[in-house]
């Protein structure tokens, strides 16, 4: 196929008039096939032109008759043919009047028939005892015939089979325009998306995009794989920077974590390193929410009952009351230690403000998992529940003064749950309390 992509054009205005001029042409070919299919059968009476025909040659057939009893004879064949005739002669025929003239739909026939060799058409004189319809044709000086002039279906061929034909054209342009536009402008253009959109989800996955499609669609695949690289090589940047931020702070905080256990003033001992406690938590939790390393992280399969009964269980050997509630086995595919971290902020969130903690995990659907973490807390006002996922946003006036953390776990959950393609939503519980819903999509269900 090397010499079709040569004769391809390049850019999309060019392609897209190579279709429309091909749909045009292929549509004039049908059309003219068509019209041949309809015209050109000699065998088929129900339309005008084979009955102009059949006139012709009636008429002709009179012309060459040698006497009057031959025109008899011949007269009597064609009326047990069908067709309503009448020798007549022409002192019989009188002037016709504009409401004896034929329709508008028979005038193209009649022309037609006016143009055979030897054929003359009396079409101001009508015969009175014919009917109301008239061709008449001349035969010699003396005597003419008159057919019956009713062609049925005349309106047809020139009303309605033109419109057809260009409903046809119509319909074959539009097929083929949408066969261009799915095979060679929406799927590169599909490609792009989706590479662009797993590039927002993991910025470490993913291989350079095909060089394929119209020129600007090229250009467009260009500059993306240009971005993905020059992403890559800052995010590569930022993890050895903070690979050395955490050195060279973690060594400090040591040596005076050390030196503090040196100190014989108990109480000032005891807020130093209470200090040190936070500075180094906090350390933590930026550093967490700057890494990459979730990102990377391989999908596995896992128990998602068992996951979540083995987080419950972790609050509770610290003193938390956090229970289960849900399916005793649902399989999933997900990264383990991220999904753990982000239902861990959460749930370390929950029993910060509330006493009794409940997570729970249900299918609604067959392809949606959900889980909820239940507090009776005394829960956040509607208007703070989308700023509390934003980075060091702390809402505690709005549950509690006395907690601890930096605004940073909500954060990091909801950058976990998204990168599994899902989503979390905080509504209000009753009496008070807070539900976290958090939706998993279907795409990371186990088989």
């Amino acid at each position: 196929m090397a010499w079709f992509d040569r004769l391809m054009p390049r850019s999309i205005t060019a392609q897209i008039t190579g279709v429309v001029a091909i749909s045009a042409l292929i549509g004039i070919v049908l059309a003219a096939a068509t019209l041949m299919l309809i015209f050109d059968s000699p065998s088929r009476s129900d339309g005008p032109m084979p009955r102009v025909t059949r006139i012709a040659q009636i008429t002709q057939l009179f012309q060459a008759a040698d006497s009057p009893t031959e025109m008899d004879q011949l007269l009597a064949v064609v009326r047990r043919a069908g067709l309503k005739v009448e020798r007549v002669a022409i002192s019989d025929l009188v002037p016709s009047e504009i409401t004896d003239r034929p329709p508008l739909s028979s005038w193209g026939a009649l022309r037609l028939l006016a143009s055979r060799p030897g054929i003359k058409l009396l079409d101001d004189l009508r015969y009175r005892q014919g009917p109301s319809s008239q061709i008449i044709t001349r035969l010699d000086e003396r005597t003419a015939l008159v057919f019956d002039g009713a062609l049925e279906g005349a309106l047809w061929p020139f009303f309605f089979t033109p419109t057809a034909l260009l409903l046809m054209i119509v319909l074959v342009s539009t097929l083929l325009l949408s066969i261009y536009a799915v095979r060679w402008i929406t799927a590169p253009l599909a490609a792009v998306a989706n590479a662009a959109a797993a590039f927002g989800r993991s910025q470490l996955g993913g291989s350079e995009l095909n060089r394929r499609g119209p020129r600007e669609i090229i250009q467009v695949t260009d500059a993306l794989n240009e971005m993905r690289t020059r992403i890559s090589g800052l995010l590569d940047d930022r993890t050895r920077m903070l690979a050395a931020i955490s050195h060279d702070l973690r060594t400090p905080l040591t040596r005076l974590r050390l030196r503090s256990e040196r100190m014989n003033q108990d109480g000032l001992r005891t807020a130093m390193q209470k200090d040190l406690t936070v500075v180094s938590r906090m350390l933590d939790d930026t550093l967490e929410y700057l890494r990459d390393d979730a990102r990377s992280e391989t999908v596995a399969r896992i128990d998602l009952a068992s996951f979540l009964q083995t987080i419950c269980s972790d609050f509770a050997d610290v003193g938390h009351t956090v229970s289960y509630a849900g399916p005793p086995r649902l399989a999933y595919a997900c990264r383990p230690r991220a999904l753990s971290r982000a239902i861990t902020n959460i749930v370390e969130n929950a029993v910060k403000h509330g006493r009794h903690v409940t997570v729970g995990l249900s299918r609604k659907t067959p392809d949606q998992i959900e889980i909820e973490v239940l507090d009776d807390g005394p829960g956040i006002p509607s208007a703070l529940r989308n700023k509390v996922f934003e980075p060091f946003f702390k809402a505690d006036d709005a549950r509690s003064h006395d907690n601890g953390g930096f605004g940073l776990g909500l954060s990091i959950a909801l950058d976990i749950i998204k990168r599994h393609g899902g989503g979390i939503e905080m509504r209000p519980r009753e009496p008070s309390g807070l539900q976290v819903l958090l939706v998993l999509p279907p795409k990371h269900l186990a088989t």
